[in-house]
């Protein structure tokens, strides 16, 4: 065939090729390819399996609605783009926020509900049918997920699947979680920028507080979902229970629950007698009516958690808890817990154990500054409340 072309002037044979070359992309198939979707990267997730993830996926799926908290920071303009599908916990959680987003994107309300990420088995169909490219679990779901079979059974439908982990230990996972996301997402630029912010904020603490004696730290008790869990469920080693330790506390917890969690009597309580008496509370009537729990979050007024907070020190015996006497009770926003912000509940601790080393800092600013770089909607509503 060149010896033809040869043959031919040079625009008969250039004629030729484009004819030839034309007929070789239209009878050859698969030539044209969708050039995002041929992209692919290879990560390790925080489960430590080395995945295979698809470039700036174009369809997620959320096993955990609370992921939003992390995505809002890498997809600002637009948190719900590539999200096809999610868990019902922040709807149900932290409706305030749910209606923040909802109002600025209204998209939103189309999201697939995927259900209660803790309570039921997840539909792999329901994955496939939505065209997911990607779908990010919770680390605590590790061992559920593989047990069932669904990481296998996605993985041969052709959906990745990558484990993060913003709740079991926050303090050591929040920043490969979220770099993680950032670099799956094609958005390294933004979880580098916010990484530089928690960094600042979190390296402070330990330059400041690291140095003092364990028996020159406050006891603190933090009771979880005070008012929604039977009293007095707490943390341990873990979570809400390290941030006191971060900020220069020591946690009660710690000394029982190696854990995540544990259940507390009040007369044990009562009897050691802590420092510092903290809970944590979130909006959660609309989902649990019977609960009297502090109902902080974007929504809440200074005057309405003032008084639930009030109302919980006014349970049977707690008015002769020294910390209670002493005024020092704080409420925090519960949705820390689970949250890449986690670090601004340990400023308002560190601020309130050691008010010298930390004169300078003002955990509002700080939060105010996240929400106006970071964040697409506004800061509002209220975080953390001390008992007056």
């Amino acid at each position: 065939m060149l010896q033809m072309f040869r043959r031919l002037a040079p625009q008969a044979a250039l004629a030729r090729l484009i004819a030839f070359a034309a007929f070789l992309i239209v009878a050859t198939p698969l030539v044209a390819v969708d050039a995002r979707a041929a992209e692919s990267i290879e990560v390790t997730d925080l489960a430590g399996r080395t995945v295979k993830a698809p470039l700036n996926p174009g369809k997620i799926v959320l096993s955990e609605g609370r992921q939003l908290y992390t995505l809002a920071l890498l997809d600002k303009e637009d948190p719900f783009k590539r999200v096809v599908g999610w868990g019902n916990d922040l709807i149900e959680n932290d409706p305030g926020l749910w209606q923040k987003y909802a109002a600025k994107f209204p998209s939103a309300k189309k999201l697939a509900d995927m259900g209660n990420p803790y309570a039921t088995d997840t539909s792999v169909e329901k994955i496939i049918s939505l065209g997911t490219e990607l779908y990010v679990l919770d680390l605590s779901n590790y061992f559920k997920a593989k047990e069932t079979g669904l990481l296998d059974k996605l993985e041969r439908a052709g959906v990745a699947t990558i484990f993060v982990d913003f709740r079991q230990d926050p303090t050591q996972n929040v920043l490969p979680s979220l770099l993680l996301l950032g670099r799956v997402l094609g958005r390294e630029k933004e979880a580098l920028a916010f990484a530089d912010f928690y960094m600042k904020n979190t390296r402070l603490l330990y330059t400041r507080v690291g140095s003092i004696a364990e028996n020159k730290k406050p006891m603190v008790f933090i009771e979880r979902a005070a008012g929604l869990l039977p009293c007095c469920a707490t943390f341990g080693a873990a979570n809400f229970g390290r941030y006191i330790e971060e900020a220069g506390g020591r946690n009660w917890g710690s000394q029982f629950f190696s854990g995540f969690s544990g259940q507390a009597s009040p007369e044990k309580v009562f009897t050691d007698n802590p420092d510092y008496y903290f809970v944590t509370g979130a909006s959660w009537k609309g989902s649990n009516p019977s609960s009297t729990a502090v109902s902080l979050g974007y929504d809440a007024t200074p005057e309405k958690t003032q008084a639930e907070l009030a109302a919980l020190m006014k349970r049977p015996g707690f008015a002769e808890l020294k910390a209670v006497k002493d005024k020092k009770v704080i409420a925090f926003y519960h949705q820390f817990y689970d949250s890449p912000y986690y670090f601004i509940a340990e400023l308002v601790m560190a601020k309130e154990f050691y008010p010298d080393r930390f004169k300078d800092i003002d955990p509002d600013a700080v939060f105010k500054e996240l929400h106006d770089r970071f964040l697409p909607v506004s800061l509002s509503g209220v975080f953390w409340a001390r008992l007056q």
